[in-house]
């Protein structure tokens, strides 16, 4: 069955950097749209970031020029970079994988979430 792992959170001061890492497995085609997404206390989750089968990116606004989606398909592994922090993106972040090829599919596989919490 598919399983996500996410790791690296943790406490940081603002200004400094994190990279999450998601490892997955369960499935051998790593053609699949994944994505981070992050959820606040008291706040719905949103979408950071997604990267679709053909490896192009996209970045909520808050997070563009600061945070880098990337995959290791030899890893199958998911990461996010996340430089110049600041505590309003303190949030449990999870990483996710699409049901289908499709980043419009939506996301079906999730993993159990990592904090990040900026000070």
């Amino acid at each position: 069955h598919v399983q996500l792992v996410e790791s690296g959170g943790g406490s940081v001061q603002a200004g400094g950097s994190l990279r999450l890492s998601c490892a997955a497995s369960g499935y051998t085609n790593s053609r699949y749209c994944m994505a981070w997404f992050r959820q606040a206390p008291g706040k719905e989750r949103e979408v950071v970031a997604r990267i679709d089968s053909g490896g192009r990116t996209t970045y909520a606004d808050s997070v563009t020029g600061r945070f880098t989606i990337s995959k290791d398909i030899a890893k199958n592994t998911l990461y996010l970079q996340m430089n110049s922090l600041k505590p309003e993106y303190t949030a449990m972040y999870f990483c996710a994988r699409s049901r289908i090829l499709l980043c419009s599919s939506g996301f079906d596989y999730w993993g159990q979430g990592t904090q990040v919490t900026v000070s």
